[in-house]
């Protein structure tokens, strides 16, 4: 697949699953992935289907490639939001096998329902004695309904764009500190976070520094957004571990009370 760079002025790459494997073990990431194709919201049948092939094509050419010791390696499933190509894409990549399997392709413009079928579908195919990992998503309620569905991994951009931007997620939902309220509040962004933005500066003070520009918000932001993510994660182990998390997830609707 070939690939243009924003780096170097917009120099063409070649790039292949072999070429892809080699740049991970180089880097050394403990869990590297299979070459797949993500693709465009919404697609074909026939063009998810002749993707989902050449994902598992690709798939099978990075498990041969894959040579480097203590370094884990998924399988990525694809098939679009088409049920019977997300079966055939679990079945498939699972033969394979992997050391840990990977749902693709979501959170990319579908509905939430058509997000949790998805989920739903292929979940039943992927083993429970390997992790199970949700690429992209995404927010808090998908993090809970992710994991209600089984899986164990989730990686998503949103806590750091949202940083960025100035939406910051609380236990009662998400705020946008640019917001006019939020002037002389000198409350924490939330009270039941124990973050050291939460702990040293008010959201009055975070809102000047947004709006002045200042760039030490940005940090301030993106360690509020990490550590509320970390630790709902941490909370939904504790809640599994001790057999409440049912219990949990009524809790975590129950507090959500605001929106962006």
């Amino acid at each position: 697949m070939i690939f243009q760079s924003h780096l170097d002025g917009g120099k063409k790459h070649f790039i292949t699953p072999e070429i892809a494997i080699e740049i991970q073990e180089t880097l050394g990431a403990d869990i590297i992935m299979t070459f797949d194709e993500c693709i465009p919201y919404p697609s074909t049948y026939d063009y998810t289907k002749t993707s989902m092939e050449m994902t598992t094509r690709w798939a099978s050419r990075c498990r041969e490639a894959h040579k480097k010791e203590g370094q884990a390696l998924f399988g990525i499933v694809q098939g679009g939001f088409f049920q019977d190509l997300r079966k055939i894409s679990a079945n498939d990549i699972v033969n394979i096998g992997f050391d840990g399997y990977a749902i693709g392709g979501l959170s990319v413009g579908e509905t939430k329902p058509q997000m949790y079928e998805t989920i739903d579908t292929v979940m039943p195919y992927l083993p429970e004695d390997k992790p199970r990992y949700l690429m992209g998503v995404g927010t808090p309620e998908d993090l809970i309904e992710g994991v209600m569905r089984g899986a164990d991994i989730f990686d998503c951009v949103m806590p750091t764009r949202h940083a960025r931007n100035g939406s910051l997620f609380t236990s009662e939902g998400i705020i946008n500190i640019k917001n006019a309220p939020y002037t002389e509040d000198e409350g924490p962004i939330d009270k039941n976070c124990g973050c050291h933005t939460c702990k040293n500066y008010s959201r009055a003070y975070l809102r000047h520094l947004f709006l002045a520009k200042e760039v030490s918000v940005l940090r301030f932001n993106t360690i509020h957004n990490l550590y509320y993510y970390l630790n709902l994660m941490k909370n939904i182990r504790e809640a599994i571990r001790e057999d409440r998390f049912l219990e949990f997830k009524r809790e975590f609707y129950k507090e959500r009370i605001i929106g962006e």
